[in-house]
C-alpha cells in the first residue's frame, strides 16, 4: 500500500483500501464494517461521535499507517 492513512478518509475508503486495517479499528471499539455510516463518515468524526479527542485519532492514524506500511 503507498497510500497514506489519513483522519479525513472515510471509513469505507479505509477499509476497501486497507482491509486489514478492521481489527485495528475494533480494538478502538469502533466496529465499522457493518455500519450505515462507513460510506459517507470519516475516521475523524466517527472517532469523536464516540467520544474520542484528538489525541486518540492521530494514535489510531499513526497505527493503521505503520501496519499497512505507509
Amino acid at each position: 500500500m503507498t497510500q497514506k492513512i489519513n483522519k479525513d478518509m472515510t471509513f469505507g475508503e479505509l477499509l476497501q483500501i486497507s482491509p486489514e486495517a478492521a481489527p485495528i479499528l475494533g480494538n478502538y471499539g469502533l466496529h465499522c464494517i457493518g455500519c450505515h455510516l462507513s460510506t459517507s463518515e470519516t475516521i475523524e468524526q466517527g472517532m469523536k461521535a464516540h467520544g474520542m479527542d484528538n489525541a486518540a485519532v492521530e494514535k489510531l492514524i499513526n497505527e493503521l499507517n505503520q501496519k499497512v506500511g505507509a
